[in-house]
């Protein structure tokens, strides 16, 4: 994988890429959640590196994305994200994203529906204003004070134990999460930034359709907020097929790394079979008789 740099006016942001054109002409895009960075993918990029061309980041403000001005809106996240995609002229972009990075992709497939060929959401929840009540956005606006006051050992604890049930999974988030152990403000602030976009996009009150196959996944054991009930109501409301991923929590990419990765490999091979379709109803000639 090459590490880059692409910068923006408000900092610059890391990605690395694999350029290795495999057997097909999709890249695979990572976006992990709010506070870990790119080894939060590590399972993923190991298994699909010799598959698939990849990109993943280190969100804004994120790991080496630092330092980053947090001023920056959900929409500003999707279309740093699309620059770079052109920049690295990737091609049929199936985004996977977990928690805050399922967030991203559906704010980049409002934006670029003729883009997006996939969308693999895991842990995450839906953007749309109908699925959250007042007070759980009121709360979103104002996180940033409770991450002030609790100490750097209860973050760490809370935030290794609260997300993953396995020992792999805790000690990546650990190592995560230790990139702000000198600068326990820091990690506060781009928590607080982080839910205040996403309250500022669930506010906006738009729609978010997935113009593509996309997949939702989630671990049976994941704590995290209301993401569970969320998941029920999104695969319900829309019909998209729900995985539950049994002993996994809310990375439950790290948790059941083998099972997560079958189910993005079917999902790029739904992708696949989709545009193929699509290629063959554009062009009727071509099609098999």
């Amino acid at each position: 994988m090459q590490e880059k740099i692409y910068e923006t006016n408000k900092g610059k942001i890391h990605y690395w890429i694999n350029r290795k054109p495999g057997h097909g002409e999709f890249t695979l895009v990572f976006l992990p959640g709010l506070t870990a960075d790119h080894r939060l993918f590590n399972a993923q990029l190991d298994f699909f590196r010799s598959k698939y061309p990849i990109l993943v980041w280190d969100p804004p403000g994120h790991g080496l994305s630092w330092p980053f001005i947090l001023d920056f809106t959900l929409e500003d996240k999707a279309r740093w994200l699309e620059d770079i995609l052109l920049q690295e002229q990737a091609a049929s972009p199936i985004l996977v994203g977990q928690s805050m990075g399922g967030y991203v992709a559906q704010m980049y497939s409002m934006l670029y529906p003729n883009r997006i060929k996939g969308f693999v959401s895991i842990d995450s929840a839906p953007l749309e204003r109908k699925y959250s009540t007042d007070i759980e956005i009121w709360l979103l606006k104002r996180m940033e004070p409770v991450y002030h006051l609790y100490p750097w050992k209860l973050l760490l604890w809370s935030g290794t134990r609260g997300v993953s049930c396995t020992s792999y999974g805790r000690t990546l988030v650990k190592d995560m999460m230790m990139t702000y152990q000198s600068d326990k403000s820091r990690y506060a602030r781009l928590a607080g930034h982080g839910f205040r976009i996403l309250a500022q996009a669930i506010e906006q009150d738009l729609s978010y359709p997935i113009p593509c196959p996309a997949v939702l996944i989630a671990g049976k054991k994941d704590n995290a907020g209301s993401c569970k009930r969320y998941t029920k109501k999104w695969h319900k409301e829309t019909g998209l097929p729900l995985y539950w991923i049994a002993n996994a929590g809310h990375n439950a990419n790290t948790d059941a790394p083998e099972e997560v990765n079958k189910i993005i490999e079917n999902l790029v091979e739904q992708s696949a079979q989709t545009a193929k379709d699509g290629l063959l109803t554009k062009n009727p000639k071509t099609a098999k008789r």
